[in-house]
């Protein structure tokens, strides 16, 4: 068992990347509009229960995935650092659930201008896939908030996993940045080739 945690910030191109690494390595992607999409129409970003729901779900899926016989799973998840509840917590959490069931565990930082961000936060695949990105306006309006006032990239040593890549997206497309993830990693071998 893999499990792939694909971080950064909107629109840089966890879940597209995520796609093609789900297509190169047989591995599941489970990303994080998943759940949030899911809990919206009840309960939106405002109420307390969509996170204690998203939260819940989320970690019953990993306990499930994490015993299960698939060959890995790829998650994608916005970490606020250096802030309360911001999710570092989540994902030390999630990285301890996965190695307790004997996974080995991948983390990938994703990085992009936000100029290619914005241009990216209106892609046909973005709006097909999460719904509630589907208001431009306030979707930019969230991505330009969080851009501001919040930091979405680790300092170094702040996410200290053997198996930790940085990777700029910046000029490369989905699939060129998952063969990169790959080579980097060294799954061409035990996973890509099928």
């Amino acid at each position: 068992m893999k499990f792939v945690m694909l971080l950064g910030p909107q629109a840089v191109g966890k879940m597209t990347i995520g796609q093609e690494l789900e297509q190169k390595t047989g591995m599941k992607l489970f990303h994080n509009h998943q759940t949030i999409d899911l809990l919206h129409p009840y309960f939106d970003f405002t109420k307390p229960a969509h996170h204690k729901l998203k939260d819940l779900i989320r970690r019953e899926m990993f306990k499930e995935m994490a015993v299960s016989d698939l060959e890995g799973v790829i998650f994608t998840f916005l970490c606020l650092f250096g802030v309360e509840d911001g999710g570092i917590e989540f994902i030390e959490e999630t990285v301890q659930l996965f190695e307790d069931a004997g996974a080995e565990v991948f983390i990938v930082e994703l990085e992009a201008e936000l100029s290619t961000r914005l241009a990216r936060n209106q892609t046909e695949n973005r709006l097909l896939h999460k719904f509630t990105k589907r208001d431009i306006a306030a979707s930019e309006a969230n991505l330009l908030e969080t851009a501001e006032q919040y930091r979405t990239h680790s300092l170094p040593g702040e996410l200290p996993y053997p198996n930790y890549l940085r990777l700029d997206t910046e000029g490369r497309s989905p699939g060129e940045s998952a063969e990169t993830i790959c080579r980097h990693f060294n799954w061409s071998t035990n996973l890509v080739e099928r």
